[in-house]
């Protein structure tokens, strides 16, 4: 079992928030910069061009927003548009296949969330360690996995 990490502890696809945060940087200021380079454009055609790129930026940021954050009482998982708490005795399983795109839970009521803050995209390694870390600390923490078989 690898060692438990420190909570509270946030699992986030690093390389991925970081290629994603500066890709929108760039593109805010190259987009704003041709909007106010373009001499023949009006104002109101300028302000579409700024617009237009905060909504792309916006479209980028909502790429970088996952992220799973564990603490004493259970885990956070932050997903594109939606953020579940979850108790730890609520996860059963923390899975990471090969061929997966990201870590999914196996949750007590039968049904599988998946955490899209812990993915292997171009960070695989990183990835498995994370997966690793956050199983330890389900199955040290869970209290929903019985000693025997119930029958």
């Amino acid at each position: 079992m690898p060692d438990l990490p420190a909570l509270p502890v946030t699992f986030r696809p690093g390389r991925t928030r970081a290629v994603l945060l500066t890709s929108a940087v760039v593109m805010f200021v190259v987009i704003t910069t041709v909007a106010m380079l373009l001499e023949h454009l009006s104002t109101g055609e300028r302000l579409s061009f700024v617009l237009t790129a905060l909504l792309l930026d916006s479209v980028l940021l909502l790429l970088a927003r996952p992220k799973v954050v564990a603490d004493e009482d259970g885990v956070t998982v932050v997903n594109l548009t939606n953020k579940r708490r979850l108790e730890w005795a609520e996860i059963l399983q923390v899975n990471l296949r090969p061929g997966d795109p990201w870590v999914f839970l196996n949750l007590s009521d039968g049904t599988s969330l998946p955490a899209l803050g812990i993915q292997p995209g171009i960070a695989k390694q990183r990835a498995i360690a994370d997966a690793r870390a956050l199983r330890a600390l389900a199955e040290a923490r869970s209290t929903a996995h019985p000693e025997a078989p119930q029958g």
